[in-house]
């Protein structure tokens, strides 16, 4: 009929959507189990990785070795019945939502590895109806009491200050319950994804500034080894012209008053350099086509004035420093 039509499309489409979920399987629990004769429980096969608990009458018995034993007289199970838990080590992980002491929003992901003590397998099967609620309430306790004494660096920074004391604290609690914690790990801290984006800009920002800072430190240091490169050279052409001037000097001397015993004074001397560059000057200004530069006055006699204009100037220099 159309009715029994649209429950079935309903429940395929239910199906559908549960598939596609993460499946949690718990195996700590305790279960019912049956013997390896149909319509029986007094033989039944033991795995090597479960405790099997034999209830007469509903009543605790005893414990059953792994392998093939004997339960005892049944008839169609209403004598005997089976309850098993495993004693492997099952690994519980639990999610806690926190704030930190910096108002910050986390998740808390913590794996707890627990498994039955041989010599408590009776209180862990007939003690905790629900073993994996009771580890997420100590969980979540323990966790949501010490993050928020944190920042949230801080939290990122303990984490294994917080595993210890959610193991502490379920070593105490699960051992009365036959049930032995081997570790308590805080997997993960996940705040915020707002929170996350804020600090990588943060850092982003951060890594920004001292590529900044590297790269005015950089063009900082081209700009003083330039100005320190043209010091130098400019110290080494001075060097160059002075010892040009200088050799030019003692040439025109030499060539003055060679063969005579004449001396020349300094103002002579000056006066032949300021001629001698005069010239040069001269030379150098027509070697270029598109020169453009006057003279005034024009003349070589004109060389001698701008020597006295200097020494005069030297002279008045020296009598004002007195």
């Amino acid at each position: 009929s159309s009715y029994f039509r649209v429950h079935r499309r309903a429940l395929c489409r239910a199906r559908s959507r549960l598939q596609g979920l993460p499946r949690i399987v718990r195996t700590m629990a305790q279960q019912k189990e049956r013997g390896c004769i149909p319509c029986t429980n007094c033989f039944v096969t033991v795995p090597q990785d479960k405790w099997y608990a034999v209830e007469v009458f509903g009543k605790y018995s005893h414990m059953l070795q792994p392998g093939l034993a004997f339960a005892g007289p049944d008839v169609m199970g209403c004598c005997v019945t089976l309850r098993s838990i495993t004693n492997r080590v099952e690994q519980n992980e639990v999610a806690v939502s926190t704030k930190t002491k910096d108002n910050v929003f986390v998740t808390a992901r913590v794996a707890v590895q627990q498994c039955v003590r041989p010599e408590n397998a009776y209180d862990a099967m007939y003690r905790l109806s629900n073993v994996h609620a009771q580890i997420d309430s100590y969980v979540s306790d323990v966790v949501r009491s010490a993050v928020p004494h944190m920042t949230l660096d801080e939290a990122f920074e303990k984490k294994d200050d917080i595993s210890l004391a959610v193991q502490q604290k379920l070593e105490a609690e699960m051992s009365s319950y036959g049930f032995q914690i081997h570790k308590a790990l805080v997997t993960e801290l996940v705040p915020n994804a707002e929170v996350v984006q804020s600090m990588n800009e943060i850092n982003k920002q951060k890594r920004l500034r001292d590529a900044a800072i590297m790269a005015a430190e950089a063009e900082k240091i081209k700009v003083v080894k330039a100005a320190e490169a043209a010091a130098d050279a400019a110290q080494l052409q001075g060097e160059g012209i002075a010892r040009q001037r200088r050799a030019i000097i003692d040439g025109l001397r030499d060539s003055i008053t060679h063969g005579t015993k004449e001396q020349l004074s300094t103002e002579k001397i000056s006066e032949l350099l300021l001629i001698t560059q005069y010239f040069e000057t001269l030379r150098d200004i027509s070697a270029q086509s598109k020169a453009q530069t006057v003279f005034l006055p024009h003349s070589a006699g004109a060389v001698g004035d701008v020597a006295s204009q200097i020494r005069n100037g030297i002279m008045q220099g020296g009598a004002a420093r007195r």
